[in-house]
């Protein structure tokens, strides 16, 4: 089967890199569809053409996990499914309810209407490629990894993101540190405000350490990709807190310096030490 271009990001560039070769063609097949997806939310896309092209992606994503794909994406996505469980692929419409969320330009009233939003990308992205790489880990402890994953990564791109009119702080946060969303829009931000982000970071790198702990050490090997992804976000987010109350540089990305981190998380999570 022949490998599809994954998304435009280094980190899942790194990810598909250290995917197994079985593995690799439906990483790179679920990173393309996400970006296929998401490209509704391009900038001069009419929005009633994006409504339609999700409607379209919502209702492939359901011929997919019905086994009836028409599409190439959803194809290769569904071919490695052939003769094995395919309950994971019910989730794959997940990855077109968050990019309706943010056509929409939907605020998030609460943390857990953004953890929501997080599970549904994780439903749709994470527990399918676990399922074929992992199947002893269960469905719960996958999403849950998933879910924060996502949750680190939004945190790591919030003035980008509000630029684009998508705040990625619940609205209660921002009013207990005293902050509008347009502020998130001109940093530095205010002492609170990065006070508060500060400590939503060290928050999820724990968190995202107990989810990578959780699993068995035995799977680490087969969630290789999954776990250098998930180890490149930690030191994002450490480098990220470094900076508060400025936002991160596009320039601070340290291409080389990632490739080498990414080789020692895989060698890691191949001994199931990560």
């Amino acid at each position: 089967m022949t490998a599809v271009a994954p998304a435009e990001s280094s980190t899942r560039r790194l990810a598909c890199l250290y995917a197994s070769e079985s593995q690799r063609p439906l990483l790179s097949a679920l990173c393309a569809l996400e970006a296929e997806i998401g490209a509704s939310l391009k900038a001069g896309v009419d929005h009633s053409i994006a409504h339609v092209r999700l409607a379209w992606w919502r209702e492939e994503c359901a011929r997919c996990a019905a086994g009836t794909p028409a599409a190439p994406l959803t194809r290769a996505i569904g071919a490695h499914f052939a003769g094995r469980e395919r309950t994971a692929l019910g989730g794959l419409a997940g990855l077109v309810e968050v990019a309706a969320w943010d056509l929409a330009a939907a605020t998030f009233a609460t943390r857990r209407e953004l953890s929501a939003y997080c599970e549904r990308w994780s439903a749709g992205f994470v527990v399918p490629f676990a399922q074929f790489a992992a199947p002893q880990v269960d469905t719960a402890s996958a999403l849950a990894l998933g879910t924060t994953l996502r949750a680190i990564e939004l945190l790591g791109s919030l003035a980008d993101d509000a630029r684009s009119g998508r705040v990625r702080l619940p609205l209660d946060e921002l009013e207990a540190a005293q902050a509008d969303p347009a502020d998130l829009l001109t940093p530095p931000w205010s002492a609170a405000l990065a006070a508060h982000l500060a400590r939503r970071h060290r928050e999820l790198r724990t968190e995202l350490s107990v989810r990578v702990r959780a699993l068995p050490g035995e799977a680490q090997p087969r969630l290789r990709s999954l776990l250098v992804w998930a180890r490149l976000a930690v030191l994002e987010s450490q480098r990220i807190e470094r900076r508060l109350p400025q936002a991160p540089a596009a320039s601070d990305h340290r291409g080389a310096l990632d490739g080498w981190r990414a080789w020692r998380a895989a060698r890691r999570a191949d001994s199931g030490t990560l």
